[in-house]
């Protein structure tokens, strides 16, 4: 007896689930069934875009440390270990580098500025021309295949790049000028073309770039 007793009790408290709906009152005005369930499950995860309240993504913060004329230490890519000059940031945040490509072979380029340190030697680039050049220029041109199906398949070898004139004679320009600095500072031409290493006994984190 005490146990039924108990049961109503836990009932009457906690309240009865009818169709999902927790309590007798919402019970009583809920509709009356159609024999179809009243939820939908979609069968795989529908993704949603995150809600966004900027209007305009800023560009990410450009550290102190690069600014025009500083000589910078790539990190990652084909080019790791090598000093370019930083010539400006970029607004996508990335930062606009160069070689020059006489001295060390580094093309005008986009780097993130996460995979670079910033040393305290600075070149003179005052002079360097780069306002017209932007994120646009780096766009790449869609080529269309004229092979079709059978070339994409095909096991040739992978086909080099091809660099425009254009590209050539903006880097002819940006390097005649920052070369004019580079020799009016001594050993700088040697420096730049130096590779950046860790020997064994280095500490990296006593090192002062």
């Amino acid at each position: 007896f005490f146990f039924f007793f108990s049961i109503k009790k836990i009932i009457k408290m906690v309240g009865v689930r009818v169709l999902g709906i927790t309590g007798p009152k919402k019970a009583a005005k809920a509709a009356p069934s159609t024999g179809k369930s009243a939820r939908y499950y979609p069968a795989d995860d529908v993704s949603r875009p995150k809600h966004s309240r900027a209007k305009k993504h800023n560009a990410p913060k450009i550290r102190a440390t690069f600014t025009p004329g500083t000589v910078c230490i790539l990190l990652a890519g084909r080019f790791r270990g090598k000093r370019v000059v930083c010539l400006k940031a970029l607004d996508s945040g990335l930062l606009l580098v160069t070689g020059p490509y006489k001295i060390n072979g580094v093309p005008l380029r986009r780097v993130n500025q996460a995979y670079a340190i910033g040393t305290s030697t600075k070149i003179d680039v005052s002079k360097v021309d780069v306002s017209k050049i932007d994120d646009s220029y780096f766009a790449r041109v869609a080529t269309e295949s004229a092979d079709g199906e059978e070339g994409f398949f095909a096991n040739d070898a992978a086909k080099p790049a091809v660099v425009s004139d254009q590209r050539k004679a903006d880097q002819k320009k940006v390097d005649a000028a920052i070369l004019k600095a580079v020799d009016a500072a001594p050993l700088m031409k040697n420096y730049l073309g130096s590779k950046f290493s860790l020997k064994k006994h280095d500490r990296p984190h006593k090192l002062v770039f």
